[in-house]
């Protein structure tokens, strides 16, 4: 439950970056992107594999690039849902969910499957060698 709670918390900043970031997307506060990013957690788990079935082949056509189509078309749809988030177009939203994308999967890499914050510590061992 804690891994859940601290990667919904990572989508909801990766949500507020990309806000400040791009002028095509806007968030009133921090409250409508936490609901923003419980309405795209809930859209990814249960259509995004629809619609990724269902664009197969265009996405194996265009060597996987149509997944940022399907992505866009993820956070189109959270802001038709959301009244405190808009995204201004379908550039606006291909870009936002590309930096999205970028930078949950930053923040998602130093949460570990038992919901901690961790860190590999390497020690270099000489040559090649790291332990």
């Amino acid at each position: 439950m804690k891994g859940l709670l601290l990667r919904w918390l990572a989508l909801t900043f990766a949500i507020v970056i990309a806000s400040y970031l791009l002028d095509g997307i806007r968030v009133e506060s921090f409250t409508y992107a936490i609901f923003t990013a419980a309405i795209l957690g809930i859209l990814n788990a249960f259509l995004r594999p629809i619609l990724f079935i269902v664009t197969l082949p265009l996405t194996v056509l265009t060597f996987g690039l149509f997944t940022f189509v399907i992505n866009a078309v993820m956070l189109m749809m959270a802001s038709g849902v959301i009244g405190g988030f808009e995204v201004d177009g379908f550039w606006s939203a291909v870009f936002g969910s590309l930096l999205i994308s970028i930078v949950s999967w930053l923040l998602n890499s130093f949460i570990s499957e038992r919901g901690r914050v961790d860190y590999i510590d390497l020690h270099h061992k000489g040559g090649n060698r790291w332990e």
